[in-house]
């Protein structure tokens, strides 16, 4: 059989590219495109900016009770009308007639004083404003939960490169461990303990591939975009700092920017007007009014038999003073001045509310950022101690489980270092979307971290754990994974011991009576 031809470095090099191009997706999305497309068609925002427009339309509606109302009259009316004469020349004759009224006019009122008016019309200039700072929450809302949805592909994606780079490492070693057992420098216990650890890995890696599809299913739902791929971070990562690093600076300007609060103030401004409303139910009212009426009738009328035509032009005022109403509004009074309170109690409430959102931010991203430290730390640490078991393993001071443990805390820790770096990323936004002033900038900065062309992403495809720094220069050639043969049961004796013979009581001493003096 004729032997295959080899493939030369360049050439084993050119190939892996061209499979890499071809496995990778057309075009990634960076978070800012998956934030402009969510926009468009997220229904939650999507209500959020319909609510917002028809507050604003509803707003504007109050300016209405201030302006003048100007309206336009025309009518036409025939009348038949029967005369009986009861005295004088023609008693008991009935004279019929017959003629038609013709009008039209134009009227005018302005309120002069209404101070219930004046109060709504205050009130609409607030609801604008709290319609807007209820958009500011949902926008808010948007940029943390498309950036959540991004992280969790991110790190649903390195956590499968990840256990399938572990599943190389761990083949490899049972393929070792196999080798040893059949040359003799090694039991079959290494060959099991492999076995055991690479079935495992295989289910990490099922588990894996799962949570990956269902955090993909969630940012295509989010986004309206199927097949979303996010583009990764780049290495170095850069992780935002908490500024100011104060956690009271932080709390003080939510008090002053978190539109939550800016709405609870202005529904307390807004139950005081009301209460102003009510009060008006005492006052006085005062319009200006202006109109001009034509009245024609072409056949005369009930008492003419000549056609006539009347314009009139009419200017004046009209007074209202409600003197009593039933007690409403007395109790209209006292029941806005109630809701004045509740509407305070709710300012506070979310004040409060709002101070602690904070201080847990703030206190998650500093805890977040010393995690990131230490696990970078813990991740040198596992590679030395891989590093140390392998080659205790091959001079034979170690065993197998010692470097498939090594193998399992340092992925493990690989997963928890990407997953603290994006929980870092992500609680920026948390920060300050908690104190209020989450803007699409800062999810500009952010963006600014991810790899573009030609950069590095933060988790690089898995390389074997046995390659040398000099061999991870030169150009991998794919290799196909070594076959693992099923190792056979060892075959265990049945363990019947014998059934423990219990010892014999001992015979009880006889005692002798003492004699008796």
């Amino acid at each position: 059989m004729p032997s295959r031809p080899r493939l030369s470095p360049l050439s084993a090099a050119l190939a892996s590219t061209f499979a890499a191009l071809l496995a990778l997706p057309a075009q990634a999305q960076t978070l800012n495109e998956l934030y402009d497309a969510a926009r468009g068609y997220d229904a939650t925002y999507q209500g959020a900016r319909a609510q917002y427009d028809a507050s604003v339309a509803r707003a504007a509606q109050a300016k209405a009770g201030i302006l003048p109302a100007v309206g336009l009259t025309a009518g036409v009316t025939r009348s038949d009308i029967e005369i009986d004469t009861l005295t004088g020349t023609g008693r008991g004759t009935t004279t019929p007639r017959d003629f038609n009224t013709q009008n039209v006019g134009i009227n005018a009122t302005q309120p002069l004083y209404r101070p219930a008016n004046w109060a709504t019309y205050e009130q609409g200039k607030r609801q604008a404003d709290i319609a807007q700072a209820v958009l500011t929450i949902a926008e808010q809302d948007l940029i943390v939960r498309v950036s959540q949805a991004y992280f969790d592909v991110l790190a649903s994606t390195d956590s499968l490169a990840l256990v399938r780079a572990q599943k190389v490492a761990v083949a490899e070693q049972l393929a070792s461990a196999k080798r040893n057992f059949e040359v003799g420098t090694s039991t079959i216990t290494d060959s099991r303990e492999a076995q055991a650890r690479y079935d495992l890995v295989i289910a990490q890696e099922i588990a894996a591939e799962n949570d990956l599809q269902v955090k993909k299913v969630v940012l295509d739902q989010l986004v309206g975009r199927p097949g979303s791929v996010p583009v990764p971070l780049t290495v170095p990562v850069v992780l935002p700092t908490a500024l100011p690093a104060d956690i009271n600076a932080w709390v003080a300007q939510a008090d002053t920017a978190h539109p939550a609060i800016q709405q609870a103030r202005l529904g307390v401004d807004v139950a005081g007007l009301e209460v102003e409303k009510a009060k008006a139910g005492h006052k006085p009212t005062l319009d200006a009014n202006l109109g001009y009426n034509v009245t024609r009738n072409p056949t005369g009328t009930t008492t003419s038999t000549v056609g006539t035509r009347a314009n009139a032009a009419t200017v004046g005022v009209t007074f209202n003073l409600p003197l009593f109403a039933g007690f409403a509004t007395e109790n209209r009074i006292k029941e806005t001045l109630a809701l004045e309170d509740q509407s305070r109690s709710v300012l506070d409430g979310t004040r409060r509310s709002v101070a602690q959102a904070t201080r847990a931010a703030y206190l998650g991203l500093v805890s977040g950022a010393g995690q990131v430290k230490a696990l970078e730390a813990a991740e040198a640490s596992s590679q030395s101690a891989l590093d140390a078991n392998r080659l205790g393993y091959q001079v034979g001071v170690r065993i197998n489980i010692d470097v498939l443990n090594s193998q399992s805390q340092l992925f493990q820790t690989k997963r928890d270092l990407a997953q603290a770096r994006y929980n870092v990323l992500l609680g920026n936004l948390k920060l300050r979307q908690a104190n209020g002033t989450l803007t699409t900038d800062d999810m500009n900065a952010i963006n600014a971290t991810l790899a573009s062309n030609g950069s590095v992403p933060a988790v690089p495809p898995a390389i074997a754990p046995d390659r040398s720094p000099q061999q991870q220069q030169q150009p991998v050639v794919p290799v196909t994974p070594p076959s693992i043969p099923v190792i056979p049961p060892v075959p265990v004796q049945p363990f019947n011991p014998p059934a423990p013979t219990m010892p014999t009581a001992p015979v009880p001493p006889v005692i002798l009576n003492p004699p008796v003096r």
